[in-house]
């Protein structure tokens, strides 16, 4: 085989709604697997003439992978999508960035030309596999990564409150008024629409039902409110349910393929790959990781933050956030952030979140074609963060 490497694009990207975890969520009584079903199947409809037959794997992220999200979920989707048994399928897991390492290898198949379409995307169901669930830590385990705040994401996020004091409470507060503020005019403004897929359901009395609306968003969220919000973390801390994104079920797939194969096709791809880095940190500050990964993958990309225009980060916490931002040259409020809105509205189901990134990117590509770069990043539990670079190709259609 030879060194070269071939120029990768996204197709399309679509996600189902996002709906809250436990029994008052709208996917209380939908499996893991019925979330996946309908975007495989959406990706074919929505992309002709791309068939099953063209897809060469099925590269699912997800980050509790037992009971209905065991069994490699990758390959049971595409059989449960009507696709038949020729299309192969696996499973990925690096906890919340499951579903953009599972793009990111996509990629990286694509590139070195061993294969030329694959299906990328991840799930979570939070509410029926809790964050946690049936996990057996190494007894050295909070030995090597500091202390047992690392094992808890909401007493990281207080840890850099602790280490980088500059961001207060009140600044994290403001940050997801802003978030949620930006989220609830992208969805007034009828956003959510093409990249959501509906999902069938059944309601608490058995009723058939169908999800095309995120449960999450809090559009009524104010300052005062969010003042009176408990600190579950720590006694007098600074992290609540408002300035920390929720627990959530949900699910994010993404079209990627060989930039010719797809032109050939008659297909008009949204944008192409152009770097990606992945970085670790101090497990127990986990949330500062996406500056080491962006600078790497900046660096890689031969660009600064000055040339990327849109920003993708997803908020696991407010205070994680701003951190982020800040170190790589950015005010929190730039309007190239999140510009609707981010996983402090509209939730964070670990896998499903990265994929979730590139259909908000891939959206806003299509909306703002003078646009050329954008990323997607975002913190991952046990202190690492991944980082993808896009280059938009709406101007080139």
């Amino acid at each position: 085989m030879g060194k070269k490497m071939y120029d990768v694009v996204v197709v399309d990207a679509v996600r189902t709604a996002f709906g809250r975890a436990g029994e008052k969520g709208i996917f209380w009584n939908t499996r893991s697997e019925d979330l996946c079903v309908p975007l495989l199947q959406a990706l074919i409809k929505r992309n002709s003439p791309v068939e099953p037959g063209l897809v060469e794997d099925v590269v699912w992220g997800v980050t509790n992978q037992m009971k209905e999200q065991g069994g490699t979920i990758g390959r049971m989707i595409s059989m449960l999508a009507g696709w038949g048994w020729d299309v192969p399928g696996c499973s990925v897991d690096r906890m919340c960035a499951s579903g953009l390492t599972a793009v990111g290898f996509a990629v990286a198949l694509i590139a070195s030309g061993m294969n030329d379409c694959l299906v990328a995307g991840g799930v979570e169901h939070m509410g029926h596999l809790p964050m946690g669930f049936m996990r057996d830590p190494h007894p050295r385990a909070a030995e090597v990564m500091g202390d047992d705040s690392a094992f808890n994401m909401g007493q990281t996020a207080e840890n850099i409150h602790d280490r980088f004091p500059e961001f207060t409470k009140e600044m994290a507060d403001a940050y997801a008024v802003h978030c949620q503020a930006r989220a609830a005019k992208a969805i007034e403004a009828g956003k959510m629409k093409s990249m959501i897929i509906p999902v069938e359901s059944r309601d608490q009395d058995g009723g058939k039902i169908l999800i095309d609306t995120d449960q999450a968003p809090r559009p009524s969220t104010t300052m005062e409110g969010l003042a009176t919000l408990k600190t579950p973390f720590r006694e007098n801390g600074r992290v609540t349910p408002g300035n920390a994104s929720g627990l959530n079920d949900g699910a994010s797939a993404v079209l990627l393929m060989e930039a010719d194969k797809a032109w050939d096709m008659g297909l008009n791809p949204v944008m192409r790959f152009v770097s990606s880095a992945v970085a670790a940190v101090d497990p127990r500050v986990m949330g500062i990781a996406p500056v080491p990964a962006t600078e790497k993958a900046l660096k890689k990309a031969g660009l600064s933050m000055a040339d990327i225009d849109i920003v993708e980060i997803n908020e696991a916490f407010a205070v994680q956030a701003m951190y982020c931002l800040d170190r790589l040259g950015v005010q929190w409020d730039d309007p190239r952030v999140n510009p609707w809105g981010g996983a402090l509205a509209f939730g964070h189901p670990l896998a499903a979140s990265g994929p979730r990134l590139v259909a908000f990117m891939a959206a806003q590509f299509r909306e703002n074609p003078q646009a050329k770069y954008g990323l997607c990043t975002m913190c991952v539990g046990r202190g690492q963060g991944y980082t993808i670079i896009w280059e938009n190709l709406t101007t080139q259609k």
